[in-house]
């Protein structure tokens, strides 16, 4: 088995950054939860949800912190899934504002918000692992 050290992280992350990126994960989560909970889609509730909100803000705050380890690839992740998930949500509030676009708003808010569990919980899953996020 070949080790690519190029990609490999430089720098050891510390308990306190592991503990932050399960805290984020945990925030996520809570608001995925709250959209399979109420009436809401979980990807609506994933991008208007205040756990997640406050997720992507400590995401920027402490990003710097955590570059040149293993974690630096789960805050991108972490952070793409909120962006891409928003741009989710955009698309589907255009769709809907058509009659005939409803359907297709409803299927793609539906899709958002499994693809946005499931990046939740891979995620998570290989944290737990400590193992990097793929590229």
């Amino acid at each position: 088995m070949e080790i690519d050290l190029k990609n490999a992280p430089s720098v050891l992350a510390t308990e306190g950054q592991v503990v932050w990126t399960y805290v984020i994960y945990g925030l996520h989560a809570v608001s995925v939860i709250a959209g399979l909970l109420t009436p809401a889609f979980i990807v609506t509730a994933f991008v208007s949800g205040w756990p997640s909100i406050i997720a992507v803000i400590i995401n920027y705050v402490i990003r710097a912190d955590v570059r040149n380890t293993y974690l630096e690839s789960h805050f991108r992740w972490q952070i793409r899934t909120f962006w891409f998930a928003l741009l989710w949500v955009m698309g589907t509030l255009l769709l809907a504002a058509t009659f005939i676009g409803i359907p297709f708003a409803i299927l793609i808010a539906w899709a958002a918000g499994l693809w946005v569990m499931y990046r939740i919980m891979r995620g998570l899953l290989r944290l737990l692992d400590q193992q990097s996020m793929p590229q």
